[in-house]
């Protein structure tokens, strides 16, 4: 799953209940969602250009949403807004880990447990997009009530 589509379901999370007023909560919230979303079948290419070339503009689409979810949040809801959404793209800080520094950030029995999670196909990708539409639109109307 891209991570944009993870950064927008934590900012759905913690601006659409009780949780936008509980930092941590959103935080594990956006952890947990991020599993139970790389469970569903998802977009994902094994080939490592084709990975790579999505995962870089994916990556900064993600720290886009992440800006924007941030800043439209209200204000008594924003640490909560932007902690679901550090919580929901947390799972996939091995990806860069491993790709810059050559090592991941979590121990090898997480990682392992990540991989068998996920339900990937190369042919998901109109589903991908559909999903972080959504999200997007479900995210900026939540954000701004």
């Amino acid at each position: 799953m891209l991570v944009t589509n993870h950064v927008l379901s934590g900012a759905v999370l913690a601006a659409a209940g009780p949780l936008g007023r509980r930092p941590a909560a959103a935080f594990v919230a956006g952890a947990v969602s991020h599993l139970l979303l790389d469970a569903a079948p998802h977009w994902g290419d094994e080939r490592e250009h084709v990975f790579l070339r999505v995962a870089v503009v994916d990556g900064l689409a993600g720290l886009a949403a992440l800006a924007a979810g941030t800043a439209l949040a209200p204000r008594p809801r924003r640490l909560a807004v932007l902690a679901g959404m550090a919580g929901a793209a947390a799972p996939d800080l091995d990806k860069p880990s491993q790709l810059f520094f050559g090592a991941s950030p979590y121990p090898a029995r997480f990682d392992a447990f990540h991989k068998r999670l996920q339900r990937e196909s190369p042919r998901r990708w109109p589903q991908e997009l559909l999903v972080a539409a959504g999200l997007a639109a479900l995210a900026v109307r939540l954000l701004r009530r």
